[in-house]
């Protein structure tokens, strides 16, 4: 299909068929106060090859985490993703299906989509697991959504350790889904105490594992405490590569454990697509939301695979639905399966351990510049600075001097003067020893 300019004679045309006589008439129900005056200002139409120098220049002015040491994190991660991913996920078989309605025609998504919740239960340590979600932010909305379905209650407490990010969906779910949020304070160093906040109105608790500051906590304790009150316990994990190393969710008590599976297979792409992992007790797999994938043998005995629970809005009626997510990140969901794959649990361990120990040397590098404090005492790949000044203009030295050395804290809290001087650093398999000395070096120059 052609993508050419219309003509002037085109568009005259077009109007003709329609019985309109001028572009304007198109227009007249908009109210003449809101129409803009002039065109937008926005350069003149281009050839192909202008376009993309055009496009070119404009990206160079990104500094990008491929192109310099990079110790991003808050959130998404940057990790090695063999190329065999990117050439696996482009199999006809894979890449050509999409929802898979008709399992005799979708058997590769249905089976790679079974393979991953297998995958997802064992790394998180529960029962189950669905076929996946959009994001680590929009499926802990809805954990907390099927915590109220399942307890019969409208109330959840999210912990001060939790993502901002999904902190905000939550509440923006509750405002409209009719239950209500309890945001703890934000907790920079690790020692919040939430047992205390559980009532007999609470439907869930949800945590963070490691915490968006970096800190790693055991919830066994809280979730006895959630059990003993009649709530659920929902963890929320950001860096699924953790899960290599760190006690999983389902062995703490967790009932519910939502997750992003970005850091598996999945680049960061200046923030998406990027993939939501879910999965819970067995005991309530009916009231999980998307839709989970089977095995069973057909006719002939011969093994095969299908949606064995799909309780969207699309299938049943609105008010039986457990929620109206109504597709899944398949192809990222496939880029997970075929690298958590290739990995093996012990590959997965030895990239979780690399990680750990880049950040241990991290942050133990960086502790020794003077006026900067580490906060954390348990952390995975990332811990939390405090500079002795504001630490937005510190990451923007850094960046002048061509490193990206972290996150400001006050970019996800803006109202919180106490939190400034704050700065997340992340180390992954990626950052090596010359880089972590360059970034302390840079720091130490900009403080």
């Amino acid at each position: 299909m052609r993508y050419l300019p219309l003509t002037d004679a085109d568009r005259r045309a077009m109007l003709q068929a329609i019985g309109v006589g001028s572009l304007d008439s198109l227009y007249r129900d908009v109210p003449e106060g809101v129409r803009l005056k002039a065109p937008v200002e926005l350069p003149r139409h281009m050839g192909e090859l202008e376009v993309e120098r055009e496009f070119q220049a404009f990206a160079s002015g990104n500094l990008g985490t491929a192109s310099v040491p990079s110790f991003l994190g808050a959130g998404a991660y940057r990790h090695h993703i063999p190329a065999s991913v990117d050439h696996l996920i482009q199999r006809g078989e894979f890449l050509t299906s999409y929802t898979p309605y008709q399992p005799e025609v979708s058997q590769g998504t249905l089976q790679y989509l079974f393979e991953f919740q297998t995958q997802v239960a064992l790394i998180t340590g529960m029962e189950v697991a669905n076929a996946s979600m959009y994001d680590g932010a929009s499926a802990s909305a809805e954990a907390v959504a099927m915590a109220n379905r399942v307890t019969q209650r409208k109330k959840a407490i999210l912990s001060g350790g939790l993502h901002p990010h999904y902190r905000e969906i939550c509440v923006t779910r509750g405002r409209w889904g009719d239950f209500e949020t309890v945001l703890a304070a934000p907790d920079p160093r690790g020692g919040e105490e939430l047992a205390s906040m559980i009532d007999d109105k609470t439907s869930c608790v949800v945590v963070a594992s490691p915490s968006f500051f970096g800190h790693l906590r055991d919830y066994t304790a809280l979730a006895n405490a959630c059990h003993a009150k009649g709530a659920l316990l929902v963890v929320a994990v950001a860096e699924v590569v953790s899960l290599g190393l760190v006690k999983p969710p389902g062995e703490m008590g967790a009932d519910i454990v939502a997750a992003e599976g970005q850091s598996i297979g999945i680049p960061l792409s200046f923030g998406g697509p990027y993939l939501g992992l879910f999965a819970a007790r067995e005991k309530f797999v009916r009231q999980m939301p998307g839709r989970l994938c089977g095995e069973t043998v057909d006719a002939e005995g011969r093994r095969g695979w299908v949606l064995t629970l799909s309780t969207r809005e699309q299938h049943i009626r609105r008010e039986k639905a457990t929620s109206n997510i109504c597709t899944n990140s398949s192809l990222c969901a496939l880029a997970f399966t075929i690298h958590l794959s290739l990995l093996g649990e012990a590959g997965l361990t030895r990239l979780a351990a690399l990680n750990h120990a880049n950040a241990v040397e991290l942050a133990e590098r960086l502790a020794a510049v003077k006026g900067v404090e580490v906060l954390n005492k348990a952390f995975f790949n990332e811990v939390t600075l405090k500079l002795p000044r504001p630490a937005a203009e510190v990451v923007e030295a850094l960046a002048a001097r061509r490193i990206l050395g972290g996150v400001p804290l006050s970019r996800f809290y803006p109202d919180s003067p106490a939190l400034a001087d704050l700065m997340l650093v992340a180390a992954t398999e990626m950052n090596t020893q010359g880089e972590i000395e360059a970034l302390a070096e840079a720091l130490e120059e900009v403080l």
